[in-house]
């Protein structure tokens, strides 16, 4: 069963970055770089209440690059002649670097970012699973076994919505119950816009207890997730660093594909 087809997903997500960059859709497909003032849209993912000195976002062509204005003339002889998916290789982020220390600011992570492919991703598994509705998380905040699954406290900005664990019923945890072998968690990103249509988006996170990798846990956690995200009306997307193949290969096996690279700046 198919939800939403590729370009009506590329396109809601282009419509949200557009409103985040303080640009329009289409400029994530042009040639050229663009450079934009900021603008702390309504509607942004809410990851900041200021906003950002600096943010770049590809899908592999261009680049668009939401900055203060101080740093538009440095920022256009800096994107000049390049291929903007170039820009955030090491030896370009090395100059950009330079010039944020000058105010005071510093690159952060790159975050890579992956859409789900339309079509449903079956799956069966053997694992005993218990599934978290939003009242059900809030008994984990401050559980340091979840960093990625779940928020630290309760966001409601973006707050968790739902998520899945994995039980193993041969083992015990401290207070007696079955041992969690893992968890995935949705975060509400963005809340359904009933002027565009857009869905909610949700952000998918992961987290397996160490002694439990290697068994396909992760996968099978972000997969039912992932089919329940869209079975609720919302469209699920997942996020992750550069270096993190453990997370890359979760993402690439549970039905999710790379779409596009952020990063920001920070003080």
């Amino acid at each position: 069963m198919n939800y939403y087809n590729k370009n009506e997903i590329y396109e809601i997500w282009k419509n949200q970055l557009g409103l985040e960059f303080n640009c329009k859709a289409e400029d994530f497909d042009k040639e050229e770089n663009i450079i934009t003032l900021p603008d702390l849209h309504p509607n942004r993912r809410k990851f900041s209440d200021k906003e950002f000195f600096l943010q770049m976002a590809t899908f592999g062509g261009n680049t668009v690059i939401s900055a203060n204005e101080k740093l538009h003339p440095w920022l256009t002889q800096w994107v000049k002649d390049k291929r903007g998916f170039w820009l955030f290789e090491q030896h370009n982020f090395f100059a950009l670097e330079t010039e944020l220390r000058k105010y005071g600011y510093k690159m952060s992570l790159t975050h890579h970012m992956f859409l789900p492919k339309p079509e449903q991703v079956e799956i069966k598994t053997d694992l005993k699973i218990k599934w978290l509705e939003q009242a059900d998380i809030m008994s984990f905040y401050g559980d340091q076994r979840f960093p990625n699954a779940i928020c630290d406290k309760f966001k409601p900005e973006r707050p968790d919505v739902l998520a899945v664990i994995a039980l193993d019923e041969n083992a015990n945890d401290k207070k007696g119950g079955a041992k969690i072998m893992g968890m995935a968690g949705c975060s509400i990103d963005a809340a359904a816009n009933s002027s565009s249509g857009a869905p909610a988006l949700w952000q998918i996170g992961i987290d397996v207890m160490p002694e439990y990798r290697g068994h396909k846990i992760g996968t099978t956690l972000v997969t039912l997730l992932r089919n329940e995200a869209f079975r609720r009306g919302a469209l699920p997307y997942y996020g992750t660093s550069l270096s993190n193949l453990a997370s890359w290969k979760i993402a690439l096996a549970s039905g999710f594909e790379p779409a596009w690279v952020e990063c920001e700046a920070r003080e």
